[in-house]
């Protein structure tokens, strides 16, 4: 008799365990599984939803599903609508879900008119129905999400604000100088960014947002207002059904968690006290644990994802940035940095000595293949001058 695996999540993860093996797939949100790394030219209308849908499962995946409950002992996963799906073997890959920041005039999950977080497709679709050529909209946070989430409005005609508390935009990523380019690079579309700004609070009326309070007094006028205050691993499941959970879900190396029959792959994942929160871990993990799952011997391991986290927003200026590894030089590491200012093009990659161990690439990623080898391959680098590893060809 077969196998019967069960996956609740449709997103990336879920998604690429679904395209390798046959299996019942648990996706909560009504759409087919897509791309979320393109959210942001659904929203800017540049594609439609369609365009952006992930290659079809072996096996039709049922949508709209919710799964809430596990019976471990039973081995059956509980929906929302009373149903009941048995399994052998469950893959959890539940994904993330995003922060909703301690505001005045935010009651729990309950959300104001015109406020949305920018986190899943009914989330475009409900900001691309209400902004409109000038309407105000706010940004609260100025990470990758935020970032994107603006420049898309600002594409859609909005009058943008985009508020960050920290010192600098995409400041977990980005070291000052690609952070100073990426904001000019911001201003120039017409977004007002703001940095080192705590936001305390939303003013509404009737129900709908009509400001957004800032710590110190200052008050934004906005009819919309973009939730990108980061996301955190959805573990809710595991943790009712007394699985292990720190962070995300606890895994070994062959992504099982402490139920010998239930696996975890993707953001709510945590492996080697790790949470990796991007697309290319979640692949990777997908296709290890595939093969475990058919493995009739001893199968392979997951060890970790070296992860390179990649931005290209395309439009009327388009944006290009990759960042991996260590970007901020220890004692006695060497820097090497290129600077276009011409075409607001930046490169730095930091060697300690025979390795590379990071680089931030802004405006021109022709070198970041060859970089990016040498950085995942962790091999010694070739012996000549470092400023070859930033020209286009990487070195090679």
């Amino acid at each position: 008799m077969s196998t019967r695996i069960v996956v609740v999540g449709g997103g990336t993860a879920g998604a690429r365990l679904a395209q390798r093996l046959p299996v019942t797939l648990l996706g909560e949100e009504p759409h087919a599984p897509y791309n979320r790394l393109l959210l942001a030219d659904v929203l800017a209308g540049r594609y439609g939803p369609e365009v952006i849908a992930l290659p079809e499962a072996r096996e039709p995946a049922r949508l709209g599903v919710r799964a809430v409950r596990i019976d471990r002992a039973a081995r059956t996963v509980e929906c929302a609508d009373g149903t009941l799906v048995p399994y052998d073997r469950l893959v959890l890959a539940t994904g993330s879900a995003p922060v909703l920041p301690p505001l005045r005039g935010l009651r729990g999950a309950e959300l104001p008119s015109g406020v949305h977080p920018f986190r899943t497709l009914d989330d475009c679709l409900a900001l691309r129905g209400l902004v409109r050529p000038g309407v105000r909209a706010v940004v609260i946070g100025g990470g990758l999400l935020g970032v994107s989430a603006a420049r898309a409005l600002a594409a859609l005609g909005a009058e943008v604000m985009l508020t960050q508390q920290g010192e600098r935009l995409m400041e977990r990523q980005l070291d000052e100088h690609s952070s100073s380019l990426l904001r000019t690079h911001m201003e120039a579309l017409g977004v007002e960014v703001h940095t080192e700004c705590r936001v305390s609070g939303l003013r509404q009326r009737d129900g709908a947002v009509t400001a957004v309070e800032l710590a110190d007094g200052f008050v934004l006028d906005a009819r919309v207002v973009v939730l990108a205050c980061g996301v955190r691993p959805r573990v809710a499941l595991a943790r009712e059904a007394g699985l292990d959970v720190r962070t995300g879900v606890v895994v070994d190396d062959e992504l099982r968690t402490s139920d010998p029959y239930i696996h975890a792959i993707g953001d709510c994942a945590e492996h080697d006290g790790r949470v990796y929160g991007l697309a290319g871990p979640a692949l990777d993990q997908a296709d290890v644990l595939a093969e475990v799952l058919t493995a009739t011997g001893t199968g392979p391991r997951y060890t970790g994802t070296r992860a390179l986290t990649r931005l290209t927003l395309t439009g009327a200026e388009s944006l290009d940035l990759a960042v991996f590894g260590e970007t901020t030089a220890a004692p006695g590491d060497d820097v090497v940095q290129l600077t276009d200012a011409t075409r607001r093009a930046y490169r730095k990659v930091v060697v300690r000595g025979d390795r590379l161990v990071g680089g931030v690439l802004f405006g021109d990623l022709a070198a970041v293949g060859t970089l990016a080898r040498a950085w995942e391959g962790d091999e010694a680098l070739p012996d000549a001058p470092l400023l070859h590893l930033l020209t286009h060809d990487g070195g090679s």
